[in-house]
Order: structure tokens, then C-alpha cells, then sequence
């Protein structure tokens, strides 16, 4: 069967959300009150490596935001909570895609606070990677995690979904990478090796250039274990490189956390990598 034109391909691709700033749905509050529930919130946040702990905190944040819908922090940790939910506690395929999709519409909301960017969408003759020139550095944390999440969910989507989200995904790392090239551990660097090794070769899959940037990750970053479980899950099954694979994840493994802000990211890291070298056989040629 031969591959369908690209072009039909990136007009089938499912879409999720829209770019906007909500209208307060909740009664107006004290900027004490406001506080008072976002306070509870981030208590709720700092012990997220706890499932039901992180879905209440994120409960805490939608009624924050219910309160004022420009709050770019509590706009941003809903992004950043439901794509963990799906990235660090789901393991089924349909419960994965509910939180990133769930983390996609937050993160267009996000992205939304920026009244720049919206106006070049409102234009009608520009699109979403033509737009992100708009963002700035407030932008950066929902800018990458919004990617982050529709990267996720594309691939897990399927091929139609992954490519018509390829340009939005990648102007917005581009972004990110403009405004702040080491945000979130190396995230870009992170990023781009997994992004030029999970492309399909028709579309510019580049095993060489993800390995530049894993290298370039892990380097600045020895201590994220994301950095080497994306390296083994995507550069070292593509090459077939069993030793590279069983080497960056007993590394993990065996690793002790050492970055206490991000403790529950690292040890759902350290989780997936030993269920990937539990599932090794599906990986690798015999």
C-alpha cells in the first residue's frame, strides 16, 4: 500500500480545543480567598507523584482559574499537571490520550493569556506555527508543555494525527528554544532527540540528529532521567542498539534522585524504565 500525499494526510488530523481566555464561571473572590485555594492547590502539587493527589490539586487549580482565567501560573500548572497525569500515572492507551488532550486544551487556554498571539489567529491568515512568534518569555512554560502534551498525543493518535500537528509542534519547541534553551532540564535538546527519531523516514526522520541532541541533553543534564529513558526508548530502538538501550536504563534504575523540585517526575522516570527493559524482547529484533 503506498503512503497516502502528505498533504491529505495533514487535513484528516484530529484537532483539540481552541484559543481563548474563558469568562469567570465561579462567584468573584478575595485576593485572600483566591490565596487561601491556591495555597491548598500547590500543597496538593508538591506530593503530585501521588495520583489522587495530583487529580485534587489539579480540581484546586480549575477553580483558581474559574476565579481568573489571566493567571498564567495556575493556567500553566494545569498543562504541566494533566500532561504528568498522563506521562507518569496512566498506563492505559485511552487514559494517556484523555489527560494529554485534557492538558492540550488547558495549554491553548494558556497560550491564549497572550492577547499578541491571539490577534494574528483572529486575522485568519495566519496559523498556529506562524503565530508563535508572538509568544515571549511568560509564554515559555505553557508554550513546552502544551507541546509537549500534543507531541504525545499525536503519536499516540496515529500517523494522520502526528502530522498535521508536526508544524505546531515544532515552531513551538523552536520557540521555546529561542526564549530560554535550557528550560525544564534541557527540555528542547530532550525534545528534538526524541522528535528527529520518532518522525517516520518519509518525513525527515534523522537518527544522527537526535543523537547529537540526547548527547547534548544528557550532558547539561546527567541528572534528569528523562534524558537517558527518551534516548533508550526512541534513538536506541530505532538503531537497534541493544547495549545503548540496557545501558541508559539501568543507569536510571540504579540512579538515586537528586533534583528534590521535580522527585516525583524523576521516579516516574525510574518506573518507566524498568518497564521498558521488562518489555525488551518487543523492541529488539532476536
Amino acid at each position: 500500500m503506498r503512503f497516502l500525499p502528505l498533504l491529505v494526510l495533514l487535513a484528516c488530523g484530529k484537532q483539540i480545543g481552541s484559543y481563548e481566555v474563558e469568562a469567570p464561571t465561579a462567584a468573584t473572590a478575595s485576593v485572600d480567598q483566591k490565596s487561601a485555594l491556591k495555597a491548598e492547590a500547590d500543597a496538593l502539587w508538591a506530593e503530585r507523584g501521588d495520583k489522587a493527589k495530583l487529580q485534587a490539586a489539579l480540581v484546586k487549580y480549575e477553580a483558581v482559574y474559574a476565579l481568573d482565567a489571566k493567571d498564567r501560573d495556575v493556567a500553566g500548572r494545569l498543562v504541566r499537571g494533566w500532561y504528568f497525569l498522563g506521562d507518569g500515572h496512566e498506563t492505559e492507551k485511552d487514559a494517556k490520550l484523555s489527560a494529554w488532550s485534557t492538558s492540550i486544551e488547558w495549554g491553548k487556554k494558556c497560550l491564549a493569556i497572550n492577547s499578541e498571539f491571539t490577534a494574528l489567529l483572529a486575522k485568519g491568515d495566519e496559523d498556529e506555527a506562524s503565530a508563535a512568534r508572538a509568544f515571549t518569555k511568560d509564554d515559555v512554560s505553557c508554550i513546552y508543555w502544551t507541546s509537549s502534551a500534543l507531541g504525545k498525543w499525536a503519536k499516540l493518535t496515529g500517523l494522520t494525527t502526528t502530522l498535521k500537528h508536526l508544524p505546531t509542534v515544532k515552531a513551538y519547541m523552536t520557540r521555546v528554544g529561542e526564549l530560554d534553551a535550557t528550560h525544564y532540564y534541557s527540555g528542547p535538546d530532550r525534545y528534538w532527540g526524541v522528535f528527529y527519531a520518532a518522525l517516520p523516514s518519509f518525513a525527515g526522520q534523522d537518527l544522527t540528529k537526535s543523537k547529537e541532541f540526547f548527547d547534548k541533553a544528557i550532558a547539561a543534564e546527567p541528572n534528569h532521567f528523562g534524558n537517558r529513558v527518551n534516548f533508550a526508548e526512541n534513538w536506541a530502538t530505532k538503531t537497534q542498539n541493544k547495549a545503548e538501550f540496557e545501558k541508559a536504563l539501568n543507569e536510571v534504575i540504579s540512579a538515586t534522585p537528586s533534583i528534590p523540585e521535580i522527585l516525583p517526575e524523576l521516579e516516574a522516570e525510574q518506573r518507566k524504565a524498568k518497564v521498558l527493559l521488562e518489555n525488551e524482547g518487543n523492541y529488539f529484533a532476536n
